[in-house]
């Protein structure tokens, strides 16, 4: 496995963090996020963050996946609106898709180089800063400790705010589709880091030795899930997203994603009558 030190990083443009005004850091949970998110924090009216638990102004964010092109479908538009909002965006994927492909004439290691490569593509057009692969085998993750530990260290040097990551217990959407099972794995294995691996001294003590010290995250989105009760109204970054998922050319061959995805997006906006024409939606918590 890859050092702390062995983080690829995907060159973008800088953004201008515009400072939230006082009603805006006691009105939202954190990271820039609909209203929504605040009703779910505080069912009892009260408003999210006003005892001053949550940090004010941009947010760290951290999309934890398991492949190239995962967060692309997961989270796209939604990492592109925080990211333009002055957010400070990261992504960790496991995996770098090394089985990615029927053709007998590319390797393993092709691969590899080919999906990093349109993964530091599609993340300069979301805006993305860090990008980091754990370079695990694609097609066998398991969350085990191992996993587990170097999702600690990453949240531990990254320390976000904000984790989005996929939803573990999804196993299948109607007749049609069987969740791979990386995803799932992904989503156990982020999850039990952030919960309570990163946050505790004495688990993984060695990566106190290597200077890493315990970090809270303190919200969570879970991508892709079933009963979700958080939109992101994505209307103004639909185009960024569809982008980002053209880059990943290998896997998009001669499919063009726009049809499905733009569906996709209306169907979860009809679901949030309250935001635009776009939604992504995820299942929400805030972190005690």
């Amino acid at each position: 496995m890859p050092a702390p030190e062995d983080q690829s990083t995907a060159s973008t443009a800088s953004h201008d963090a515009t400072q939230p005004t006082a009603e805006e850091t006691t009105s939202r949970p954190g990271a820039a996020v609909d209203s929504v998110a605040a009703d779910v924090a505080e069912p009892d009216g009260t408003p999210a963050g006003a005892a001053g638990d949550l940090p004010a102004g941009p947010k760290r964010v951290a999309v934890i996946v398991a492949h190239p092109d995962d967060a692309e479908f997961l989270c796209a538009g939604t990492v592109a609106r925080w990211a333009s909002e002055g957010n400070d965006v990261s992504y960790v994927l496991l995996t770098s898709g090394d089985k990615g492909s029927s053709d007998p004439a590319v390797t393993p290691e092709q691969l590899v180089a080919t999906r990093e490569a349109e993964q530091r593509t599609a993340c300069d057009v979301l805006g993305v800063g860090a990008l980091v692969f754990l370079r695990r085998s694609d097609a066998t993750l398991v969350p085990d400790l191992d996993l587990r530990r170097d999702i600690v260290r990453v949240i531990r040097q990254l320390r976000p705010d904000v984790v989005i990551c996929q939803d573990p217990t999804v196993r299948w959407v109607d007749q049609s589709y069987l969740n791979h099972p990386d995803h799932r794995a992904a989503g156990e294995a982020t999850l039990d880091a952030v919960y309570p691996a990163a946050r505790d001294r004495m688990t993984f003590p060695e990566l106190l030795a290597e200077g890493l010290e315990p970090h809270k995250v303190r919200e969570v989105y879970l991508g892709g899930a079933k009963e979700p009760d958080v939109w992101v109204d994505i209307t103004e970054t639909i185009e960024a997203k569809l982008a980002s998922l053209r880059a990943h050319a290998s896997q998009m061959g001669d499919w063009d994603p726009e049809e499905m995805v733009r569906g996709w997006a209306r169907d979860e906006a009809a679901r949030n009558p309250a935001g635009g024409e776009y939604a992504e939606s995820y299942k929400y918590f805030k972190l005690d």
